[in-house]
């Protein structure tokens, strides 16, 4: 049992200048956060992963930390699938194409796939690879357009709303930001 009779604000993501975009990004990591963790959970991973994220969304580029909090998001809470092999035949996908569908749990080979599938470059498959053995940190600094990975998001944000079950809101406003 715990009472908590005053707070202090020490650092807020709001301290510094908010642009749309990266007022966007920080909706988009409350929301992911609301609507994945259950109440009053304490899960000291999430923290320290939003900790991270939050100081990388300082800068005017949102696109890398958006990413690689929704990757971490989706491995954490147990909906990220292998993304090396076929969900159907098991068949090794690396350096090969790989097709994700809305309604699907994984990945897909070329024989193996649904119609309406989307492609996932081998490019964003890497780079997934990378974000789980670096911290957030690593990736400040290099550029990184709304395009970079940007089937790997689409395929993220669809393996989340399905398993929560609703159409998350910053998505949309986050497909309308340019850049």
């Amino acid at each position: 049992m715990a009472r908590l009779d005053s707070c202090e604000v020490l650092e807020s993501p709001l301290a510094f200048e908010v642009s749309y975009p990266r007022a966007v990004a920080l909706a988009h990591v409350a929301e992911l956060l609301d609507e994945l963790l259950p109440e009053r959970e304490a899960n000291d991973a999430v923290f320290r992963l939003a900790l991270s994220v939050l100081a990388a969304l300082r800068g005017p580029d949102v696109w890398m930390p958006v990413t690689y909090f929704e990757l971490w998001m989706t491995r954490l809470m147990g909906y990220l699938p292998d993304l090396s092999e076929c969900l159907a035949c098991g068949r090794s996908l690396n350096g090969s194409r790989a097709y994700f569908h809305a309604l699907s749990d994984g990945l897909m080979c070329p024989e193996d796939k649904r119609l309406a599938s989307s492609e996932i470059s081998s490019e964003s498959r890497s780079l997934a690879a990378q974000m789980f053995r670096a911290p957030v940190e690593s990736f400040a600094g290099t550029p990184w357009p709304k395009a970079q990975a940007a089937d790997l998001r689409k395929f993220l944000l669809q393996t989340l709303q399905r398993h929560i079950e609703k159409k998350l809101v910053t998505a949309g406003m986050l497909e309308k930001i340019g850049g």
